[in-house]
């Protein structure tokens, strides 16, 4: 039996957190005290006595477990957990489990077994950390975030890499001379990943596509679009299956629908829009009142479920809209000619038809399938003409329109709607898609009568469905879901708004809505609209789809969903079909598959909305490239640690001032005012302020804007 030693209670300590790296490394491996000296290369006897020693103590703190005389492992606790990998630039992680309550677990470079950012994996939670933060291991990469990158490739005489242009994908691609797909150095593509051997610091992968000449405006576009998972063309069966469906409309088909084709039907879309899939029929009805039907593109008449069509639509989620291009959700004989509700011509429709009093009250509503015959194909710009100057065709017929949209918009206000009029940045582009021209687009009353039917359509369809069932089980619907605030993240917004002097009340969801559209409406105009609009947008909560009949805290609707848009979102596909299903008599869905597609298709929704974001800001960057060394006004946006962020007050363009590029003191930042000190001279940059800026340098590649402070 061996004595415990009188040892450096310090080298003990190294020598104890040595051992326990060793059972760490080894996973759920059962060691004994020589095994562990052999892994350690520890030879001398007093040594590995002191070894066994320590892992006797160790396993009366249950950290190890002693299994069999002499044999120990890792006491088993919570060891294995799954989630998400958020990759640090030094080349660490942390892993972001499904259990909000469980802290992310910190996995060191070493122990990412090749992960990457956004992969699921499974996790190894060490028994016992090293510091206050949980450590662990990857064992397993359950589900790859993305195979595909996209980059620049680098040639040499034997061999090739690729550099991605994703900052968190830190490692470049091997790509073997034959798998360059004629790719050139120097080049844009599209790399896959197709090995990672496990001994290799490199994976492997071929050239997928070639996108072209980097800092070409389509090389650059189809980057973004490659980067965010959309792919670039239909396949070929997809672009078939489209072009075999039959454009007849037979008068079989139309005897199955209510014939609006004699109803006065509009359109009012974007001016370059090629795709319509909502139509404004109106009837002034002999008591009085209106009839206002909304028609959609009956989408879900052409696409058979689970066909090549329906899947390739479910993959995309959605169309997405970059600056200078649409990239559809559904191949372009459907969404801008079969489903396309063009004037002059017959088009299948799914309906939400309303009547409604002076006041905008709906007395009695109708759902069903529509046939109609669009007789104008208003533009926004039209119809505000029309409002504006009481002149044009069907003047009466709008301004109706218009004063209905105006009750509903009161009605909606009332009952503690936010009004987010946050602005829309468009650039005017030359023939090669270079920006000449940046400008922020302005909301009118055309775009406000159209959204306020649209709305009223899909509170209304999510009304009806909602209402189905017997006692708590409710029939299976996809609902457009808003969740209140967290109380903690709008009460920041509150404290800082109040530095402008605006009160935000607390006291309920009722009030906050109020004092923001009270904020919302005092703000306009001023030099802090925008910074405000933006942070207060921050401080919600965001929408998603779902199978829970939740409300809309936004719009202060109890149940509202997406019925408006089917060729350019799918999950108003689904709620087409499931609305027919129900009309039709039929009972609930499957809520646990429905629920699935529902969250497939809030992703795709996200990486739709970066993927907007990434094509403005490489427009704005491409445009300020020309504009290096001007001068202009601006708002900080944004502060943090390293500089601040600004917003240019005439184009909406932002860039950032680094700390270290302010040369008249030492700042630091003060992370709980949004705001920028002085050390010597306490001077101050809050969120909010108003400065000059000039323009220092653009990198077009990492769509970044670099100002300098013009200083007074």
């Amino acid at each position: 039996m061996s004595k415990k030693k009188n040892i450096n209670p310090s080298v003990n300590q190294v020598l104890t957190q040595l051992v326990l790296d060793v059972f760490e490394q080894n996973g759920r491996e059962a060691l004994n005290y020589k095994q562990v000296a052999a892994k350690l290369n520890i030879r001398e006897p007093e040594s590995r006595e002191t070894i066994l020693e320590i892992l006797k103590e160790e396993a009366k703190k249950d950290i190890l477990q002693e299994i069999s005389p002499g044999k120990f492992k890792v006491l088993e606790l919570k060891t294995f957990v799954e989630g998400k990998v958020d990759m640090t630039s030094e080349g660490s992680a942390f892993i972001v489990t499904d259990d909000e309550f469980e802290n992310d677990i910190f996995v060191a470079p070493r122990k990412l077994r090749n992960a990457l950012n956004g992969d699921r994996v499974k996790v190894y939670v060490y028994a016992k950390s090293k510091g206050k933060r949980k450590e662990g291991e990857v064992i397993e990469i359950i589900k790859r975030a993305k195979m595909e990158f996209t980059g620049i490739v680098k040639l040499s005489e034997r061999f090739a890499f690729f550099v991605p242009d994703d900052r968190k994908m830190l490692h470049d691609i091997f790509i073997p001379l034959g798998d360059l797909n004629g790719a050139k150095n120097g080049m844009k593509a599209v790399a896959t990943i197709t090995d990672w051997p496990p001994e290799a610091k490199n994976p492997i992968g071929r050239i997928k596509t070639v996108l072209g000449v980097q800092g070409e405006n389509d090389t650059e576009m189809n980057a973004i679009l490659a980067d965010y998972g959309f792919p670039l063309s239909f396949p070929a069966e997809v672009e078939r299956d489209s072009e075999e469906i039959s454009d007849v409309i037979t008068p079989e088909e139309i005897a199955k629908r209510r014939d609006f084709r004699d109803v006065l039907t509009i359109t009012i879309d974007p001016y370059d829009a090629k795709d319509f899939d909502d139509a404004i029929s109106y009837k002034k009805l002999e008591n009085g009142n209106f009839e206002v039907g909304v028609h959609i593109a009956d989408v879900a008449h052409y696409i058979i479920p689970d066909s090549e069509l329906d899947k390739e639509a479910y993959d995309r989620g959605t169309s997405v809209y970059l600056v200078d291009r649409v990239i559809p959700m559904l191949p372009e004989r459907l969404s801008n000619g079969l489903c396309s509700l063009r004037p002059h011509e017959d088009k299948l429709c799914f309906a939400a038809v309303f009547e409604l009093d002076e006041a905008g009250h709906v007395l009695t509503e109708w759902f069903g399938k529509t046939v109609i015959h669009s007789d104008r194909r208003f533009t926004y710009e039209e119809v505000q003409e029309v409002i504006e100057n009481s002149e044009g065709e069907y003047v009466e017929e709008i301004h109706q329109l218009n004063a209905l949209a105006y009750k509903l918009r009161e009605q909606k206000f009332k009952n503690g709607a936010i009004s987010f009029e946050s602005t829309e940045v468009k650039f005017k582009l030359d023939e090669t898609g270079k920006p000449i021209g940046v400008f922020v687009k302005e909301r009118k009353d055309a775009h406000k009568l159209v959204e306020d039917f649209m709305l009223l359509a899909n509170r209304k369809v999510a009304e009806f469905v909602s209402k189905k069932g017997k006692g708590k089980k409710k029939y299976t619907f996809v609902y457009r879901a808003h969740d209140a605030p967290n109380p903690e993240t709008l009460g920041n917004f509150a404290q800082f708004a109040a530095r402008f002097g605006y009160k935000i009340n607390m006291k309920s969801d009722r009030e906050v809505a109020r004092s923001l559209n009270h904020l919302m409406a005092d703000v306009e105009g001023k030099k802090e609209q925008n910074v405000l609009t933006q942070l207060a947008i921050r401080s919600m909560a965001k929408a998603v789809y779902t199978t829970k009949s939740s409300s809309h805290y936004g719009l202060a609707f109890d149940h509202y969903t997406h019925f408006t848009s089917p060729i350019r979102r799918y999950p108003d596909v689904m709620v087409h079909r499931l609305l027919l299903h129900y009309l039709n008599g039929g009972e609930s869905a499957n809520a646990e598959h429905y629920e699935a597609l529902c969250k497939h298709s809030s992703e795709k929704e996200k990486k739709a909305a970066d993927a907007e974001r990434a094509s403005v800001k490489y427009k704005q960057a491409e445009y300020l490239k020309d504009h290096i060394g001007s001068i202009y006004s601006g708002v900080i946006s944004g502060v943090t640690e390293w500089g601040m962020y600004v917003q240019i007050t005439e184009n909406n363009c932002e860039g950032m001032i680094r700390l270290r590029d302010i040369a008249d003191d030492f700042y630091t930042w003060d992370e709980k005012n949004y705001a920028i000190i002085g050390q010597r001279k306490k001077k101050v940059y809050q969120l909010g302020d108003e400065i000059r800026i000039k323009v220092k340098n653009v990198d077009l590649t990492k769509k970044q804007i670099d100002f300098s402070l013009v200083q007074d």
